[in-house]
């Protein structure tokens, strides 16, 4: 059981069938960012991500493409998923492949562990299959198909037919853990986030839950079932392992005890798998669930959730290559209350672009930098007597130190980036109120122009530090322009407004440029 001073992080392992869009960036950000803040606090962090290459829907697309499945998942990780968190400046420690054998040995170990205790038989099913999903679906999440899908059952979610499949097939007891997840539920109520995700998934676990159809035997692209190898794994069952394969079950113990358990952070359309048969699985095997699940919301395009099937994807580059990482991150996890749906919209994102980060951030940056450069030959000033409007720059930046550190501990992003943007705006009004300009002018105010840019220095050493994990690429040029000491990176962020700072300033290129868009 890792302790309160470790700090692992996961998102969902994607499918490879197609290229990643940005609602896959969007999590793959999240992620990312709340790593980068328990990293820069001092905690032993590890981030996982990775791709899930088993299963029908990959075997169909790689057959439709005249290549194995191997072939395409190779291709697919090499050009498109590993990619994708460079174009948006993912820091990960890990990228798990349900194809390494690292995974595949030890799913095999986890499943004759489960077999071996009497948590899985042989039986019947009959239901409807998407394969878009990898999931048999109940009546109630199908709905009439329309246009070349009339009369036809079709998955909610995909809009596209389901199959009826009858197989014999290995299933998991886990109708027996209805009510130990209910009790650790109860127990930890903060297990599911948010709030409307946990009660989602306890008004289903409530309703019963049914035994889970864990190998699949009319096709073999994946895990060969240890004990039966005209069988081969569930997708779901295979994939949900990824979490703890990577960090050393089955073989690594010390690893293992050091990282796991994990927050997970997953979209809500697969929460129920998360926290609902991912801990149940771990319950049958003796071990501990996960830290925590966070299902976050989907992001729209014309007010339909983003999908390549649908054609309304949006490929992540096609942001950056106009308004750079940095801005896509920052856009995502501000503009979207995490936990919630979020509309995404070139119109939003330009006008944030340009009011909040390079007129509010960059444009404050760049004046204070070229102040201290003018008016102090470069040095760096010392504040001297203090005012009352020197002091409250000061304490707003403990605060938001302070508040930002706590909502991250929520997984509440957006609600940090707001903290500390109390800075960035107190910052802005601070030199519009003191004008140091006016205070250049003259001699007799020097001592009060020297405070005010020692004050506003100070302030921008604060946000490099809380901005690191939001926007890596400016806080380090900035970082570097306020001439302070080694990384920025390596200042503990839960005492941000304490940083230790330079004596003399460098050059500052415009962080946020302005960017012309298209009508």
């Amino acid at each position: 059981m890792a302790d309160g001073s470790s700090f692992y992080i996961t998102t969902p392992i994607f499918y490879v069938n197609d290229v990643p869009h940005i609602g896959h960036a969007y999590t793959e950000v999240a992620a990312d960012v709340a790593a980068r803040w328990h990293r820069q606090a001092g905690e032993d962090t590890w981030s996982l991500t990775g791709t899930d290459e088993h299963g029908q829907k990959i075997l169909r697309t790689a057959t439709a493409n005249g290549v194995t499945p191997k072939q395409w998942a190779d291709k697919l990780v090499a050009e498109a998923w590993k990619p994708l968190l460079e174009t948006i400046d993912i820091a990960n420690d890990d990228f798990i492949r349900t194809t390494d054998e690292r995974h595949e040995r030890n799913v095999q170990r986890f499943l004759q562990k489960l077999y071996d205790e009497g948590h899985i038989y042989t039986g019947e099913y009959e239901g409807y299959y998407c394969v878009g999903c990898e999931e048999y679906k109940q009546q109630s999440e199908l709905v009439d198909g329309t246009g070349e899908y009339a009369g036809q059952p079709v998955c909610a979610i995909h809009s596209k037919p389901v199959e009826l499949l009858h197989e014999k097939n290995y299933f998991f007891r886990m109708s027996a853990f209805a009510d130990r997840l209910l009790a650790l539920y109860e127990e930890r109520p903060d297990f599911v986030q948010p709030e409307s995700a946990r009660n989602e998934v306890v008004s289903f676990v409530r309703q019963g839950l049914a035994d889970l159809s864990i190998s699949r035997s009319t096709f073999d692209w994946g895990v060969k079932v240890p004990w039966d190898e005209t069988h081969v794994v569930y997708v779901w069952f295979d994939a949900l392992l990824n979490y703890i394969t990577a960090v050393g079950y089955g073989e690594d113990e010390a690893e293992f005890a050091r990282r796991w358990p994990a927050q997970h952070i997953v979209g809500k359309d697969i929460l129920r798998f998360h926290a609902v048969i991912w801990p149940a699985m771990l319950m049958a095997a003796g071990l501990d669930v996960p830290r925590g699940v966070f299902g976050h919301g989907w992001l729209l395009v014309g007010g339909e959730k983003m999908s390549k099937s649908k054609l309304t994807g949006i490929a992540p580059e096609q942001i950056t290559d106009v308004f750079g990482s940095d801005a896509f991150r920052f856009y995502f996890m501000s503009a979207i209350s995490f936990g919630q749906d979020g509309s995404f919209s070139w119109e939003d994102l330009a006008a944030r672009y340009q009011a909040e980060l390079a007129n509010g951030f960059g444009n404050l940056a760049s004046r204070v930098i070229a102040m201290i450069t003018r008016y102090c030959d470069g040095a760096v000033p010392t504040a001297g007597v203090l005012s009352p409007a020197d002091a409250e720059i000061a304490t707003i930046a403990r605060r938001a130190t302070e508040r930002s550190w706590e909502a991250i501990g929520r997984l509440a992003i957006h609600e940090a980036i707001a903290e500390v943007w109390q800075l960035v705006d107190a910052l802005n009004g601070y030199l519009t109120n003191e004008e140091p300009w006016a205070l250049a002018k003259d001699p007799e105010q020097r001592d009060r122009l020297e405070a005010v840019l020692a004050t506003a220095y100070r302030g921008l050493g604060t946000l490099a530090v809380l901005l690191s994990p939001v926007v890596p690429k400016a806080s380090a040029k900035l970082w570097t322009a306020l001439g302070a000491p080694g990384e920025v990176t390596a200042q503990r962020i839960d005492r941000a407004d304490e940083a230790e700072l330079g004596e003399r300033v460098q050059p500052l290129e415009a962080l946020f440029p302005r960017v012309e868009v298209a009508e």
